[in-house]
């Protein structure tokens, strides 16, 4: 009897702390809210910056976007891969890798709740706003490859970080340019730890307990086990990240894709009215206050959240690639937002507004369950792999978001103290399983989308050098016939 008392009053003082820590962390979040979403008007400046940049690239660049589309798909198919150029993972791997860390709950459960906020008018929004993420991660990837720093150990250093520095450095600004760096892996480091580790614990653990109603209080111990898991990974580095993700990746997004198909085509009479509603309350809407201003910008956050393009994270997987062509590396991650944003939350959108279930029936419900519930009106037993899928999301994003982190960190403080910041990264897991869903997703976008603001200024800054070096590469594929193997540009000094 007093053993039992005791386990009683354990579970009781366990379930208060997780209040006090869920309230803490609520209410800090809302503070730091009303600091980062600035409006003019009624659209943030943030996401107004976004949407110039995007435009500026695709614009300046010729539309990248569109005209490298079948190139970057012959890099992907390994053409141009070459075992003895420097780096450390494969054409492949390094996309795997990148796509990993974007290609997650943010597809899946960030989809779902753009629609709760925005009605299915902010589909449109986000679809264009990945097309023009394509041209900012063509920018800022090309930028990793062209300005990384090959060690004599041969590992790389690569990223935001670095072309901020190294680029702006060669532009006469060398303070500036390290200003920007410094406040960039600092936004990074926070990013991975909210996007990155604590978004995907909750949501994937919602996931779980939606198909196992009698794990729902056992939240602390599935942040537990899934950094246990985790920590195994990430300890790794690179080579091991890569390799899980290139094995990962295809056969989640093929998984999901199948599945979200099945809905599409069980439900094809009702596509066409579904596309017309989604065009029409694009710039009708009916559901968001704030009118198009508000949907446009809640399509253009998702979107972000979904590709990170403009977030400058891609170029740190990049940056590690075999390859002496930076621009054939930013042509490759230019598929990236296409894949993420253009066909998988596309798709997680179209399977939701099809079967319904945003409609104001299943109001109670949000973010990946409202998603699973359009899958259960399918098919009954299609959220039990819904869960699976969306644990190797999540998963997937947590190992590549890691090395992102740590390489945030190596820049800030050394070697030495990675350590400390892998044992952050595997804390911010279990907080993540155990804080609500309004304050993980709101301090996950804060810190994603402020890190556009030293990332998109340094591409800006530096796209004349990249517009140079893609006419150049293109000059030379043509002359070469497509069979080009080598660049004249050097893309790394040993250090």
């Amino acid at each position: 009897m007093l053993l039992l008392t005791a386990l009683v009053a354990r579970e009781t003082l366990l379930d208060r702390n997780l209040s006090l820590l869920d309230t803490g962390f609520s209410q800090l979040v809302a503070a730091l809210e009303k600091v980062v979403f600035v409006r003019v008007g009624e659209i943030p400046l943030i996401i107004l910056w976004i949407i110039v940049c995007g435009l500026f690239f695709t614009l300046r660049l010729g539309f990248i976007n569109l005209r490298g589309f079948k190139h970057a798909f012959a890099v992907l198919l390994g053409k141009y891969d070459n075992p003895e150029e420097t780096g450390e993972v494969s054409h492949f791997q390094a996309m795997a890798t990148a796509l990993s860390a974007t290609v997650g709950l943010g597809n899946i459960a960030g989809v779902a709740i753009a629609l709760e906020l925005g009605g299915p008018g902010v589909v449109f929004w986000m679809t264009l706003a990945g097309l023009l993420g394509m041209s900012a991660k063509f920018v800022e990837c090309t930028l990793g490859q062209k300005y990384r720093i090959v060690r004599p150990d041969g590992t790389i250093l690569g990223g935001p970080m670095y072309y901020l520095t190294r680029g702006l450095a060669e532009l006469g600004r060398p303070q500036f340019g390290k200003g920007l760096a410094i406040s960039y892996a600092l936004l990074c480091a926070g990013s991975t730890v909210g996007v990155g580790n604590m978004f995907q614990a909750n949501q994937s653990f919602a996931a779980i307990a939606a198909v196992i109603p009698a794990a729902a209080r056992w939240s602390w111990l599935y942040g537990l086990v899934l950094a246990a898991i985790a920590g195994l990974v990430i300890i790794g580095g690179i080579s091991r990240i890569g390799t899980v993700a290139g094995n990962l990746v295809p056969a989640m997004l093929l998984l999901y894709a199948a599945m979200c198909l099945w809905i599409v085509f069980h439900h094809l009479a009702d596509l066409p009215p579904v596309c017309t509603t989604i065009i029409r309350e694009a710039f009708f809407p009916k559901a968001i206050g704030g009118g198009l201003v508000g949907v446009l910008a809640c399509g253009i956050q998702r979107s972000v959240f979904s590709n990170g393009a403009g977030a400058g994270t891609a170029a740190i997987a990049h940056a590690a690639a075999r390859t002496q062509e930076p621009i054939r590396e930013g042509i490759l991650a230019s598929l990236e937002p296409f894949i993420d944003t253009i066909v998988i939350c596309n798709l997680t959108a179209i399977a939701i507004v099809v079967t319904g279930v945003e409609d104001g029936s299943s109001a109670h419900i949000g973010g990946v369950e409202l998603t699973a519930a359009a899958f259960r009106a399918s098919i009954s037993w299609f959220p039990a792999i819904l869960a699976l899928v969306v644990v190797l999301f999540a998963f997937s994003t947590i190992i590549a978001s890691s090395y992102y982190g740590e390489q945030c960190w190596r820049y800030l403080f050394g070697d030495r103290t990675t350590i400390v910041f892998k044992v952050l990264f595997l804390l911010g897991l279990f907080v993540g399983s155990v804080t609500n869903l309004g304050a993980v997703l709101n301090f996950s976008d804060m810190m994603m989308v402020l890190m556009v603001v030293p990332n998109l200024l340094g591409c800006f800054l530096l796209s004349n050098s990249v517009a140079r070096d893609l006419d150049c590469y293109w000059t030379r594929l043509k002359q070469d016939r497509g069979q080009l193997s080598a660049s004249s540009n050097p893309i790394g000094k040993i250090s």
